[in-house]
């Protein structure tokens, strides 16, 4: 009898435990019931390149690393066309969640080596300052630089002034930020390596040395023109631009032989990380050669100290904050006729 009862228990304990069994399968934490689950290591999907973006209240006194000298995103040969009708819409969708109004970033996960001014001489080329800016924004920001983007409209018709717009860029920015870095750039040159850092070196640097136009060879070896870095004590020492070349040719070579008899020489990169596309157009209106080029950079010393930064006037008519760019339009006195 006692041997029938213990069977019985038996059996009214193994149905308990499969009754309990099933019942846990089928609740929603089967986890519990699968315990080996919860060993196998699993591992959060990783994005294939991680996103950044500036934080407006960072505090300037942030303790970060310096960025590496090298910075390590950059894609070497990039692939760029103007054939697409690109809107400045287009722009700010392609680039406008990473940068701060006015054209403004620095990199969040580190320091940046400098602070750079881009400063771009304009008047009537909008089609060719959208393909500027989407691919100069990506390639700026890929290079870990603290940097903003002014783009200085000369106002009215007259002759245009492509050296004082360079130089009024240059005063302009410093009223915003401490930058040490000025990079000037036609508006009309997009580089096609992402290796030819925007930034400032011990000696001024050309940095437009390889040119589709020009069958990417140097013209002349003295060329100063197209895009060109300079830091600010550099700038300064040769007083910055003439302010005294209307139309078009002469003040980067005026520049240069500034840079010569202040005693500094043109750093270059080489001409494959140096390699720029030209965006293809004609000659503007109020921008034809200027025909005393040729005599006034024979007087460069003896005007070099008084025509420049500390000789500057001008007028500013509107500054204007876009997401991608300040736009900065200005009355640069045009002479009459």
């Amino acid at each position: 009898m006692l041997k029938k009862f213990f069977i019985l228990l038996v059996c009214l304990a193994a149905f308990s435990l499969g009754g309990f069994c099933v019942i846990l399968f089928f609740t929603e934490d089967r986890k519990l019931f699968f315990f080996s689950a919860l060993n196998r290591e699993t591992k959060p999907e990783e994005s294939a390149e991680p996103t950044v973006r500036p934080n407006p209240t960072e505090s300037p006194g942030r303790s970060l690393d310096p960025c590496p000298d090298v910075p390590p995103n950059l894609r070497g040969v990039l692939h760029v066309e103007f054939r697409t009708n690109r809107t400045l819409q287009d722009v700010r969708n392609h680039v406008g969640p990473l940068i701060q109004q006015g054209g403004r970033y620095r990199p969040t996960s580190c320091r940046a080596k400098q602070k750079v001014a881009v400063i771009v001489p304009f008047r009537n080329r909008s089609q060719h300052l959208n393909h500027w800016l989407y691919y100069l924004h990506p390639v700026l920001m890929r290079q870990q630089l603290d940097y903003g983007v002014y783009v200085i409209n000369q106002d009215g018709d007259g002759a245009f002034n492509r050296a004082k717009l360079m130089n009024i860029g240059f005063n302009e920015s410093l009223k915003e930020y401490d930058y040490d870095c000025f990079v000037f750039s036609d508006v009309d040159l997009v580089p096609l390596d992402d290796r030819n850092l925007y930034r400032c070196s011990d000696h001024p640097r050309h940095l437009s040395v390889a040119v589709d136009k020009f069958n990417f060879i140097l013209p002349y070896a003295t060329i100063f023109g197209g895009v060109t870095a300079l830091s600010k004590q550099q700038f300064l020492k040769v007083n910055g631009f003439s302010n005294t070349f209307w139309g078009w040719g002469g003040e980067d070579d005026d520049l240069s032989q500034r840079l010569s008899y202040r005693g500094m020489f043109i750093s270059r990169p080489d001409s494959v990380t140096g390699r720029y596309k030209m965006i293809k157009h004609g000659r503007d209106s109020h921008n034809d050669p200027n025909p005393n080029s040729v005599q006034k950079l024979t007087e460069t010393y003896l005007n070099m100290d008084t025509d420049g930064i500390n000789s500057l006037s001008y007028t500013v008519r509107e500054i204007r904050k876009d997401l991608l760019y300040t736009f900065v339009t200005v009355d640069v006195q045009a002479p009459a006729g």
